[in-house]
């Protein structure tokens, strides 16, 4: 166990269906799976109780400082389309250690929002991309990945029995 701060994002690339956006992002938010839980309380019971119904993940979402047409193309809103969004983080550790994470996306885009333009300021594109496949990784070890059918930690299905339970 280290006793100096470790895994610091020191800097970050984005890719959009496999264009490199390096120098035109300014930021970007990865989401990570939450619980989606509901509350139960039934007969005979004193005090609810929180009961994991599965989960839920937000969108991508990514800020870029270029009116870029690649990327504006991305937002078909056609049924079944989808592109592949990647974002990479070097993370350093105060003894020099570097780490390499990769958030791998597969979704739609479905937000370009081009706020206001006014001359002499930097004008900004907040994209939304709806994420049907995510995984992330930290080092080359999965530490998460998440469709509409599964969701594993580590590796290890978290809904496996479930799925064996139905058949599937």
């Amino acid at each position: 166990m280290k006793s100096t701060p470790a895994y610091i994002l020191r800097n970050c690339a984005l890719w959009a269906n496999e264009d490199v956006k390096v120098g035109q992002f300014s930021e970007v938010t990865i989401s990570m799976p939450k619980e989606k839980s509901e509350g139960f309380r039934n007969g005979g019971m004193i005090k609810e109780r929180k009961v994991a119904m599965g989960y839920e993940h937000d969108d991508l979402e990514f800020t870029l400082t270029a009116f870029d047409p690649a990327t504006l193309k991305l937002m078909t809103g056609k049924p079944g389309t989808e592109h592949a969004f990647m974002v990479t983080g070097a993370h350093v550790d105060e003894d020099g250690v570097t780490h390499s994470a990769v958030y791998y996306v597969r979704g739609r885009l479905v937000t370009g929002d081009a706020g206001n333009w006014k001359p002499g300021d930097k004008a900004e594109l907040k994209c939304t991309v709806v994420q049907n496949y995510a995984k992330l990784e930290i080092d080359g070890s999965e530490i998460f990945e998440i469709d509409d059918f599964d969701f594993s930690v580590g590796g290890v299905s978290q809904t496996g029995d479930i799925r064996a339970a139905l058949l599937l």
